[in-house]
């Protein structure tokens, strides 16, 4: 099953309703025992979805109806990380095991197939100009990066697993940014990517706990409450920032323009 979303403007965003918020940007029940389930966004045409292979295998769908192409990656490339137990995904017939939080990129043109009792699969596609090898991304070899402080309470851990970098790609980028015992926020101060999409999957959240997630123009921002595997959608005018009530980590994935990680426009918090 796909859904889809249409694009929106800043000010109808200021004027929304909390249900018309959460039915615009929150994206919900990706993660169903066998089955693949996915949103369409018409911000940067990104489609951002869920594979839970259980005991048997899934195959990417192609979402001919939406994406008008036999299968999903004949224009696009991929994103995927695994956000439960061990499991395998097979790209052309090739295996990689990935663990939780390890990350896999796909290029255009390839087949994928999930496997996995225990596995959780959140992907992310968006359209490509160019076809480059698939990558896997271990997350316990990745070198994170320090950020923020338990002062401010937002000391994290960035893993940039696809940032413009190391592995080449169109224009996607993802990775994810685990919070520090003690913390509570993320993105924060905040900013701006004037170029490109962002989406945010949060995950490891505790059944009982909330992320407060912030979005909307600087000066007008509006919140969504959040509970754990689910996704929001940051158009380009959006800043994209939250805090949770318990430890969690978060999945972000980029596109748009370009794949160059520091396009983006830092807010000021007097500027909220």
């Amino acid at each position: 099953m796909i859904q889809v979303r249409y694009s929106t403007s800043p000010t109808s965003a200021e004027t929304s309703t909390t249900a018309e918020l959460r039915d615009n940007f929150l994206v919900q029940d990706l993660f169903v025992n066998g089955e693949v389930n996915a949103t369409y966004t018409h911000e940067d045409r990104m489609v951002i979805g869920g594979a839970v292979p259980g005991s048997g295998q899934l195959e990417l769908p192609a979402y001919a109806e939406v994406l008008g192409t036999e299968t999903h990656l004949e224009g696009r490339e991929l994103g995927i990380i695994n956000v439960g137990g061990a499991g395998h995904v097979l790209v052309d017939g090739e295996k990689f095991e990935l663990e939780h939080l390890d990350g896999l990129y796909v290029g255009r043109g390839s087949e994928v197939t999930f496997a996995g009792a225990e596995a959780a699969y959140y992907f992310v596609s968006a359209s490509a100009h160019a076809t480059y090898p698939a990558s896997h991304l271990s997350h316990s070899e990745v070198e994170p990066v320090a950020l923020g402080s338990s002062d401010s309470a937002n000391e994290r851990s960035l893993f940039r697993y696809v940032w413009g970098q190391d592995v080449a790609t169109s224009v996607l980028q993802f990775g994810v940014t685990v919070i520090s015992n003690g913390s509570v926020w993320n993105t924060f101060p905040p900013h701006l990517h004037a170029r490109r999409t962002e989406v945010y999957c949060y995950v490891d959240l505790a059944e009982e706990d909330r992320v407060f997630h912030f979005m909307g123009q600087p000066g007008a921002t509006r919140h969504i409450v959040m509970k754990n595997r689910e996704a929001v959608i940051a158009p380009p005018w959006s800043i994209h920032a939250g805090a949770g009530t318990g430890s969690y980590a978060f999945i972000w994935a980029m596109a748009g323009e370009n794949n160059c990680y520091t396009d983006l426009a830092p807010v000021a918090v007097e500027d909220l």
